[in-house]
């Protein structure tokens, strides 16, 4: 997994670059804090994810984290992980 980032007008995005599994979540944390509340993750390049990602990103953006180009099946995965009550 590779994490780019851009910023404009004060407001960072970051962007995840390949298989994004659990054992990633730290480093992507650090990232978020170093950027401060206002950021959005780009997943337009995302191959793959497991359940512990599908999780942390369904609370990131309940947290009002704006999440983009994130594919239908990690939505789907998402939205289920959401009804379930298990994030």
């Amino acid at each position: 997994m590779k994490i780019e980032k851009d910023s404009y007008g004060g407001r960072a995005t970051i962007r995840l670059i390949g298989r994004f599994q659990a054992e990633h979540i730290e480093e992507l944390k650090k990232q978020l804090q170093e950027n401060g509340p206002e950021f959005v993750l780009d997943l337009k390049e995302v191959t793959l994810v497991d359940v512990e990602v599908v999780r942390f990103l369904e609370k990131r953006e309940a947290e009002g984290v704006e999440i983009v180009h994130c594919s239908q099946y990690i939505r789907e995965w998402m939205s289920r992980e959401r009804e379930a009550g298990t994030t």
